[in-house]
């Protein structure tokens, strides 16, 4: 089997897209500008300084959804999708994946963020195999603030994969497997793969494929 992985934010999207939609949650009047602001920003250089605590991160970020209810926040990421995703998908970015798609690869995105956010995304690359951050759901379908399983961030994104191989009975040995990031967060998985493509590398991980003589493809 040849297995293709994505990374999302930075790597097929030139955004974040959780920073995107907690921006987009205070453009649309669920949080206060300032506090949440400072906040998300505070998470966000942890995130790119590789010391994220990610359950605090995502009981923060799915405080405002949690409260509105699972009608108003599928309705908002509607509008997120129209407004701020669509916008920034990129001819280049789904010719690559359509083009693995197109030699028969089995093709995953894997990512930090969580499958609220990232689900629809998958959707519109027409992906439809993703490993996301799971969220838990109560008794009624909703979501609780905390993280169902193994979080797909950092090491967790090489159990996760190893996961999905298993329940295929398949393991590293069985695929030839490629994976496109952008992030040092995701060397451990980099590691792990037949082909690392650092994808609009960070300056860890550019530094880093440059010594190992990686590819590194601009994609932006």
């Amino acid at each position: 089997m040849k297995l293709t992985l994505f990374d999302l934010d930075h790597t097929l999207l030139p955004i974040d897209s959780d920073y995107a939609w907690g921006v987009f949650t205070t453009t649309i009047g669920w949080t206060d500008p300032i506090d949440f602001s400072r906040r998300n920003d505070e998470f966000f250089a942890h995130y790119k300084a590789g010391t994220l605590d990610i359950h605090d991160y995502v009981r923060f970020a799915t405080a405002a959804v949690r409260r509105e209810g699972a009608q108003a926040a599928r309705a908002a990421h509607e509008r997120f999708m129209q407004t701020v995703v669509q916008p920034v998908i990129t001819a280049q970015a789904l010719a690559l994946v359509r083009g693995h798609q197109a030699a028969g690869d089995a093709v995953l995105i894997v990512t930090a963020t969580n499958d609220f956010v990232t689900r629809p995304i998958a959707q519109a690359f027409g992906v439809a195999d993703l490993i996301a951050v799971e969220l838990e759901r109560d008794d009624s379908g909703w979501l609780t603030g905390e993280i169902r399983g193994v979080p797909s961030a950092r090491e967790g994104k090489v159990t996760r994969v190893e996961q999905w191989l298993g329940q295929r009975q398949l393991a590293w040995a069985d695929v030839e497997s490629t994976f496109y990031t952008d992030s040092i967060n995701d060397l451990s998985l980099m590691e792990k793969v037949t082909h690392p493509v650092a994808t609009n590398p960070d300056p860890a991980l550019r530094a880093i494929a440059q010594a190992r003589g990686w590819r590194i493809l601009e994609l932006f």
